[in-house]
């Protein structure tokens, strides 16, 4: 896997991920079976009245459409307890010199955060930090003292590959999990340097059921522009938080994204359009209830079938 992020990536000068070792939890052909067993739309959503995230709702709650199309609900799971699925997080950590100031604030809340949400055995994160250079510093695992190591170890850099360092973090390391695939971006969102777009790498994002929270660290001596990390968050079903880089305001957003992430819901469907031509579709779910807000990716491309 190393190797081939190398030679296709290399000639973008995007990143320096260091040789990628086969996750914990399952082997290739295992993922690939999983993926291939059924061509079905997966989406994972939380539902709020206010602040409060609704645990009790059922199947018959909710209602999925497509282009406008009410869809039939084949498959439909409560994330909200220990017999959830796997967590897989990447922790993506914008180290350019624009947030220098802020880095240790962001250390420590990315540690605590990380402590509280993962499941001993049971769920991943992995550490990702982008400048001028996107750099794996921890690979996925289970050890917590591990990541926290890593994200101790993270020094500010230059320029901000934002773009990029979320798209790489989709294609050639969320993708290949199996579970529940969450992305948090730190960033102050100044894009300065990157090679793709930012539709690129929202359009990764989708297709790969990444759901992806950004929270806003603002230094006093650069500018910073959150409305990309609140479109990453709105167009994948995630949050945006808005930090003003001190510890209590990224204690308060880490604890406001761990309450999410407990408290999900997984829903499947397979589209009843057949047409298969790569153009986007827009999915909206509806839930029974007076002052709900629903979270949850905006749509996807449909695939053009494999030859």
């Amino acid at each position: 896997m190393g190797s081939r992020l190398i030679a296709v990536l290399a000639p973008l000068s995007l990143l320096t991920f260091p040789a990628l070792s086969q996750t914990a939890n399952q082997t290739e052909d295992e993922s690939t079976v999983f993926r291939a067993a059924v061509d079905m739309v997966n989406l994972l959503c939380t539902v709020r009245r206010g602040n409060e995230y609704l645990q009790s709702l059922r199947l018959e709650d909710f209602v999925v459409l497509e282009d406008g199309v009410p869809q039939q609900i084949v498959y439909f799971a409560q994330e909200t307890d220990e017999d959830a699925q796997p967590l897989n997080i990447v922790l993506l950590i914008d180290t350019s010199g624009s947030v220098k100031d802020m880095l240790m604030f962001q250390q420590q809340a990315a540690k605590d955060f990380l402590e509280a949400t993962l499941r001993p055995e049971k769920d991943l994160a992995a550490v990702i930090q982008f400048d001028s250079e996107i750099t794996l510093v921890q690979d996925f695992t289970y050890d917590v003292e591990l990541l926290r190591s890593s994200i101790r170890s993270i020094r500010a850099g230059g320029a901000t590959k934002l773009y990029d360092a979320v798209y790489i973090a989709v294609d050639d390391v969320l993708r290949h999990e199996v579970g529940r695939r969450v992305m948090v971006v730190l960033s102050d969102g100044d894009d300065t340097q990157s090679a793709l777009k930012d539709s690129d790498a929202i359009q990764v994002a989708q297709a790969h059921d990444v759901m992806i929270f950004g929270i806003g660290v603002r230094s006093s001596r650069f500018r910073a522009d959150f409305g990309k990390l609140r479109q990453f968050a709105r167009d994948t079903g995630g949050l945006f938080f808005n930090s003003r880089a001190r510890l209590e305001d990224l204690d308060s957003a880490f604890a406001q994204i761990n309450a999410a992430i407990k408290n999900q819901y997984s829903i499947g469907y397979v589209s009843s359009s057949p047409v298969r031509d790569g153009s986007f579709r827009r999915i909206e779910v509806r839930v029974t209830g007076r002052g709900l807000n629903v979270s949850h990716r905006n749509g996807y491309y449909a695939g053009k079938p494999q030859p």
